[in-house]
């Protein structure tokens, strides 16, 4: 028979270095770049977007699509590094174990 207060403890031990991971990563910053560096994106571990840097050669009136497609292209690339930290502190947290279903809250 399965030592049921045992899981408990593990399930609690679990949840608790989950939680002390989401508040790490929301509080890390990542900076997604585009155009060769000429537009950066910086994020935090929420997804906000904190701050945009844009190379002021960009700034052509007539080609303001060719930059609106850069902000977003730095920012997915943010977005892409966020989802590999929690990637990989998911990884870390559960020791490797791939639990289906179980995935950061924000």
């Amino acid at each position: 028979m399965l030592n049921i207060q045992g899981i408990m403890k593990q399930a609690q031990a679990m949840q608790k270095k989950m939680e002390e991971m989401q508040d790490k990563i929301a509080m890390q910053e990542v900076i997604g770049v585009s155009g060769g560096g000429m537009v950066r994106v910086t994020m935090n571990g929420k997804f906000e977007m904190k701050k945009i840097e844009l190379d002021k050669s960009l700034i052509i009136p007539d080609e303001i699509d060719i930059l609106e497609d850069l902000i977003i292209a730095a920012s997915n690339d943010a977005k892409t590094k966020i989802d590999n930290l929690m990637n990989q502190s998911m990884k870390d947290a559960t020791g490797g174990l791939n639990i289906p279903g179980l995935k950061l809250p924000f």
